[in-house]
């Protein structure tokens, strides 16, 4: 483990008053959204908040949340929740289709598949799901980074697989954009819940459509935003939006003035640099956790997960460190504004825990 401190990428903007190593779950507002979000209340309590200029919060979220991922803004429908979105994409699928699911995935992702009830779902071990996908699989959803422990998917691989056998790929960005470099241009369908890696509050997500694969899809859900001009057709029907928008659902307004200036500062750092700063921070925390005699689920990520510590979660929640116990994993999640001394803090309290052998 080096001894170099590592310090916070922003520290003008965090100020946590935990070691919060639980990104994963939910991410930190930067001082900046707490300063909009604050100014958006009191103009809303004053009465002079108006409909129309959110308007503006959404489109900047929008362009910004592409630029991230190399996209067009037009590409890009808003959303409020993952799972909706993917909605949109199960229900375009044929009755019997064959869709790819990777095995202990986010339900977010995966139940509005297992919800149609006429597909054919298929799961298997994350490793193995490049190699699985056949002239029968239709779709395969997976999501860039495992909520549960943290792995990563191996995009180009499934790109390969999918594109040699004419399959479609979802990728769920929720626990990789903002870290973890992420190109729409490799998938077809890119969604992502903004509320963990992007720092912005919950409510807000996104879903990204190549033009081949936005031909296939519906707005099943589609409400009077997601009309070509829609404050000006509110009744009786709408022009559909001839870009993604024609699939926004009406935004959560309070939550896309928060998410403007959270995806901001992600993009004036860059996820290179942010993922940089974190895989220094997992790698750290790694070593110590070997250097304990307990076994982190092996790679490389802003995640770390301990199989059989989840329980230590409360333990550390106690001394002021903050973790998750996810399917019995005990699981840190490093992020810009984490910093060595957090990492250190959350190894010595661990240091006075049983080992894995006095436990058993």
């Amino acid at each position: 483990m080096s001894p170099d401190p590592i310090p916070s990428l922003a520290p003008d903007e965090f100020a946590p008053e935990t070691a919060y190593l639980n990104t994963a779950s939910m991410g930190l507002p930067p001082a900046r959204t707490r300063a909009v979000l604050a100014e958006d209340l009191a103009e809303w309590a004053a009465g002079r908040a108006n409909p129309v200029r959110y308007d503006i919060p959404v489109g900047t979220s929008r362009a910004c949340f592409a630029r991230l991922v190399g996209a067009r803004p037009e590409q890009v429908a808003i959303g409020s929740q993952v799972s909706s979105l993917v909605g949109l994409i199960a229900a375009a699928l044929p009755a019997g289709a064959e869709v790819l699911l990777g095995q202990g995935d986010f339900t977010s992702l995966t139940q509005p598949f297992h919800g149609r009830g006429d597909l054919k779902v298929r799961t298997v071990p994350l490793e193995e799901l490049a190699a699985s996908v056949g002239p029968a699989t239709a779709l395969v959803a997976v999501s860039a980074v495992q909520s549960a422990d943290g792995r990563v998917a191996d995009i180009a691989a499934l790109r390969a697989a999918t594109t040699a056998h004419g399959a479609r790929l979802l990728v769920d960005g929720t626990q990789a954009v903002g870290w973890l470099p992420i190109r729409a241009d490799q998938v077809d369908y890119l969604v992502c819940g903004a509320y963990k890696w992007l720092l912005a509050p919950r409510g807000t997500a996104f879903l990204v459509v190549s033009p081949e694969a936005a031909a296939n899809l519906r707005p099943i859900a589609a409400g009077w935003y997601a009309g070509e001009d829609p404050w000006a057709e509110c009744y009786d029907t709408v022009r559909l939006a001839t870009s993604a928008r024609r699939f926004d659902v009406a935004p959560a307004w309070h939550a896309f003035a928060g998410t403007a200036p959270s995806l901001a500062l992600i993009e004036e750092l860059t996820p290179a640099r942010i993922g940089a700063h974190n895989l220094a921070l997992a790698e750290r925390f790694r070593a110590g956790l070997a250097g304990l005699g307990h076994r982190p689920v092996p790679g490389e990520s802003a995640i770390v997960s301990t199989p059989g510590l989840g329980t230590a979660a409360a333990e550390l929640a106690r001394a002021g460190v903050v973790m998750s116990n996810r399917a019995g994993n005990l699981r840190a999640a490093f992020h810009l504004y984490t910093t060595s001394a957090d990492v250190d803090r959350a190894l010595d309290v661990l240091s006075g825990l049983p080992s894995p052998a006095a436990e058993g």
